[in-house]
């Protein structure tokens, strides 16, 4: 399978998402997505690296002492990619959100993505 569909779907949750740094976080957003990447969760569509870039600020904002962490391989075939996802306390690394990202990659880029919250992780 492509190399490049699992590096796009863990920059996207680890130098994206779990990116506190705000430079950081835009340059790995310029090379992971298309320009007009579209991100679709719970809360909406948003279209853009600097709506995407935005709108994870927001969220890294609401998750102080706590980090992003695959929950597994990146699943994929030929140009889309899925990668199961916890969010986990700093201080003991255990897991408090389980989720998933879908996306769709074309000319190297993600164009697509969607993010599904599963819930609190089940024991």
């Amino acid at each position: 399978m492509s190399d490049t569909v699992s590096d796009l779907m863990q920059a996207n949750l680890l130098a994206v998402f779990n990116e506190r740094d705000p430079r950081a976080r835009a340059d790995a957003i310029a090379a992971t997505y298309a320009d007009e990447v579209r991100w679709t969760d719970d809360e909406g569509v948003v279209t853009g690296h600097d709506a995407l870039n935005d709108k994870a600020a927001q969220l890294q904002a609401g998750l102080t002492g706590m980090h992003f962490a695959a929950a597994g391989p990146v699943r994929q075939t030929r140009g889309f990619g899925h990668l199961a996802w916890e969010v986990r306390r700093d201080e003991d690394d255990v897991a408090v959100m389980t989720g998933f990202d879908v996306a769709l990659i074309t000319d190297g880029r993600i164009t697509d993505l969607w993010t599904v919250l599963t819930g609190p992780p089940t024991e």
